[in-house]
């Protein structure tokens, strides 16, 4: 297959749309991505970047430009609400690639950003809004929302969890609730009263609520999250400084306090949604990457790893077939099964007991299988 020939258009500008654009223009096809917000501003706070993800920039160039916006880490650990330890693990896969390569902590912002600009010039559209996606058979048309229209051999969706790709061609199931809240803020390390000594991941576990604090040393802050059962399934809820001190009752004093001290407007507050699997990725001339084949809750951390490991596993089948439809279906066959497993633990985020005393007599959506971790 002449990649130097191929005619790629990836919808979307989040991670998976970014690192799919770098590693398949390293192919040498001609690539241009589309995205619908006329600036680029991600939201949120901070993630782990695991070494096969790490490694992955390192093959494309690119590992010192997220290197140097992140922190290294060596392990992560979980405690209980009390801030006792009940499990220390060393990141796994550090020593799987030729390099040792550990695990870096880094601001999604920092990331979206380190990815985006070693990107070509003239590369990223932005104000590009997607309205319908034409499979075409051999090629596929975009029209967008200002009336522009491309046309191109691939189309690679990358656009989300309400991926208009995705709907148009795969699957029109809506994003499923997950019975969780997310509440994410980041905060200065000298504001965690010294629970955050090192450049490791610390998770906390207490009944309904989980906190994580994910150190950014890089920067000098700290990423705050509470994960906490809920049952309001609106997409932005509203919610008070009393509301989030409720999550955390019963938690070691420092968190409560980091709690209090919280900028309720700079905290960035969500319901939780993920998807089910998606049976079909591709047609001949359209494919899907990142949250828009399989989104996933945090639970596991694996969401922006798996966008990145998608694009190098689609870059690699295109590399190796000898056709677009070819390499599409070694893409899937490499990539669902592992994202399926993925999106199958990472619902098993509670017990039993903590989803029945928050919707009692109900399961709603992906609560019905968010059952799995056992009760400290």
């Amino acid at each position: 297959m002449q990649l130097s020939n191929l005619k790629i258009a990836v919808v979307g500008a989040g991670y998976g749309g970014a690192a799919a654009a770098k590693a398949l223009s390293l192919l040498g096809a001609q690539v241009d991505v589309y995205e619908q917000a006329s600036r680029i501003r991600e939201v949120g706070a901070g993630i782990g970047l695991r070494p096969a993800t790490m490694d992955r920039f390192r093959q494309w160039g690119i590992f010192d430009a997220v290197a140097g916006v992140s922190s290294p880490s060596d392990y992560f650990e979980i405690l209980d609400a009390g801030a006792r330890p009940m499990l220390k693990e060393v990141w796994p896969g550090t020593d799987a690639h030729a390099e040792p390569t550990r695990t870096h902590l880094i601001h999604r912002g920092d990331f979206i950003d380190a990815l985006l600009g070693v990107l070509p010039d003239g590369m990223l559209h932005l104000g590009h809004r997607l309205e319908t996606v034409t499979d075409l058979g051999d090629r596929a048309r975009l029209a967008f929302a200002d009336g522009t229209a491309v046309e191109a051999d691939l189309v690679v969706g990358a656009d989300g969890i309400k991926s208009v790709v995705r709907r148009a061609l795969f699957s029109d199931k809506e994003p499923v609730f997950s019975g969780e809240h997310a509440y994410r803020a980041v905060i200065d390390l000298a504001d965690t009263h010294g629970m955050c000594p090192d450049d490791n991941l610390r998770m906390y576990i207490g009944r309904g609520t989980k906190v994580y604090l994910l150190p950014l040393r890089h920067r000098g802050q700290v990423s705050f999250d509470i994960t906490a059962l809920c049952p309001d399934d609106t997409w932005a809820p509203r919610i008070t400084h009393a509301d989030l001190l409720a999550t955390v009752a019963g938690f070691d004093e420092r968190i409560v306090a980091m709690t209090r001290d919280l900028d309720l407007g700079a905290v960035n507050v969500r319901a939780v949604y993920d998807i089910d699997p998606v049976e079909r990725w591709h047609t001949d001339s359209v494919v899907l990457v990142g949250d828009a084949a399989h989104s996933m809750l945090h639970h596991q951390g694996q969401g922006a790893n798996s966008a990145i490991e998608d694009a190098g596993a689609l870059a690699d089948a295109l590399r190796d077939a000898s056709s677009v439809p070819e390499a599409l279906a070694a893409y899937q066959a490499t990539r669902k099964p592992v994202t399926d497993e993925l999106q199958r633990i990472s619902r098993q985020g509670w017990t039993e007991q903590e989803i029945d005393d928050v919707f009692p007599g109900q399961k709603p959506g992906a609560v019905a299988g968010n059952v799995g971790r056992q009760a400290p």
